[in-house]
């Protein structure tokens, strides 16, 4: 059985952190289904208030 890819749950906590100031262990003690829709919802805002200049708007752009 894998685990999800480390890469991936480190640049998902770095995009949380970065926009909404999370400390790391309640970043890490989310389900990763939360994480994600968390990362999702946060992209979307981001997106539509037009993201702040040079910065990244998504998780994908993280």
């Amino acid at each position: 059985m894998m685990g999800y890819p480390h890469e991936a749950l480190h640049r998902e906590i770095a995009f949380l952190a970065y926009y909404l100031h999370w400390d790391y262990a309640t970043l890490l003690n989310l389900e990763h289904g939360e994480r994600r829709r968390w990362c999702a919802e946060t992209s979307a805002i981001n997106r539509q208030a037009g993201g702040e200049a040079g910065g990244p708007r998504s998780l994908e752009d993280f």
